[in-house]
């Protein structure tokens, strides 16, 4: 090897990564530690930890506030994993924020049922215009949720972030509990919280890409939703027929079998402006009502949709981001009905194979959000690119 190319491999290897990321076994014994001991220990401005339900939450949030001085510890619990290894389960994903490229600024929404408008539009505006006078030589900018779940506040939620966010573009995910939607829990500084949300203002040196991907294409066959219960995310009645009936119908599948592999295979999506947009079913109640994954009102017309090859889409999709410049590392919230799909069609290796090659690193989710949008059944998140080189010497 000669000196020049020597120096190049040397530099590559000190390089310092725009984001610094580490995963452990969610039960391992002291899974904070290890991940600290990986991350190295900053400074950070953010630390977000993405956790397995099998993972001891008190404990790890809890220890994990005191290894990192000074950064902020964003914390949530997830449907899956999204590490090294592409969709990963049972482990617990940390992304670390380093101060020298990232300043933020988080505000922690409780009682997300009664939340205070205003106030939470109020709060942000401030919030950014301090973070801007903070870290205004940091050109780049963008919102990270998280968010419970099964609070059933999403949409009401994002609409309101949007109108205080002005610009900023927002991107999240919902909190999962595996496949068992029994519980879910956010962390903010070791704080445990249930029914709440926390969002993250970042400004950065290094330029971004907010963005959200979907494979699925509406058909010709439409439903109208014609009895619904929106607050509860409940379908009761399509086409004036009992809804887990009809929907069976439509799909020519046995309404006694409908499953989260059904659903996945048949999504519905619904028009809003000029863009289609999912809305995922979870589950049949005892009642035969169709439990969504975000609110359906009477009246919506929704539309059955196709899938396109979702492997080829993904790649083609993250594959833009590298045109001008490979990103250092893709932040994603990749919905949990994604997750279902790959298994269903023997795709899980090649679609970890592409989160792998693209640098994705997150969580899979019981729903996305984007911009004032709480959507389903994508992939959204952040590409963000390595620093500058003015801003990095």
């Amino acid at each position: 090897m000669d000196g020049a190319t020597q120096g190049s491999a040397q530099e590559e290897l000190t390089r310092s990564p725009a984001l610094r990321t580490a995963q452990i076994a969610a039960t391992d014994p002291n899974p904070a530690v290890a991940l600290r001991d990986q991350l190295g220990s900053g400074p950070f401005s953010m630390v977000c930890l993405f956790a397995s339900p099998d993972a001891d939450f008190g404990a790890l949030t809890g220890t994990a506030q005191g290894l990192f001085e000074g950064a902020e510890i964003l914390s949530c619990t997830t449907a899956g994993e999204l590490g090294k290894n592409g969709y990963e389960d049972g482990q617990i994903i940390a992304v670390g924020f380093p101060s020298e490229n990232f300043a933020t600024s988080t505000y922690v929404i409780d009682d997300l049922g009664n939340m205070d408008e205003q106030n939470i539009v109020d709060t942000l505006i401030q919030q950014r215009l301090g973070l801007n006078h903070r870290a205004g030589s940091m050109v780049s900018e963008f919102a990270f949720l998280m968010v419970d779940g099964l609070s059933l506040c999403e949409e009401k939620l994002t609409s309101v972030l949007a109108s205080g966010l002005g610009a900023m573009p927002l991107f999240g995910g919902s909190s999962g509990d595996g496949t068992e939607f029994g519980q879910t829990w956010l962390s903010y500084n070791g704080s445990i919280r249930q029914n709440a949300a926390v969002v993250a203002l970042v400004r950065s040196h290094c330029p971004v890409r907010v963005f959200s991907l979907d494979h699925l294409v509406p058909t010709d066959t439409r439903m109208v939703v014609t009895g619904a219960d929106p607050a509860n995310r409940l379908v009761h009645e399509i086409n004036a027929e009992p809804a887990a009936k009809e929907y069976a119908r439509l799909t020519g599948k046995d309404p006694f079998q409908l499953s989260a592999f059904t659903f996945a295979a048949y999504p519905v999506v619904v028009r809003l402006g000029d863009t289609h947009h999912v809305r995922a079913i979870q589950r049949v109640n005892e009642n035969g009502d169709l439990v969504f994954f975000s609110a359906v009102n009477e009246g919506m017309v929704l539309t059955l949709a196709n899938h396109q090859d979702m492997a080829g889409h993904l790649e083609q999709g993250l594959s833009k981001f590298g045109v001008d410049g490979v990103p250092d590392h893709i932040l994603g919230c990749d919905c949990l009905l994604r997750r279902v799909e790959a298994e269903q069609k023997q795709k899980t290796r090649e679609i970890s194979d592409i989160l792998q090659r693209h640098n994705v690193v997150g969580f899979s989710t019981y729903g996305e959000q984007i911009g004032g949008l709480h959507v389903n059944q994508t992939l959204t998140g952040v590409a963000i690119y390595p620093p500058t080189p003015r801003d990095s010497e």
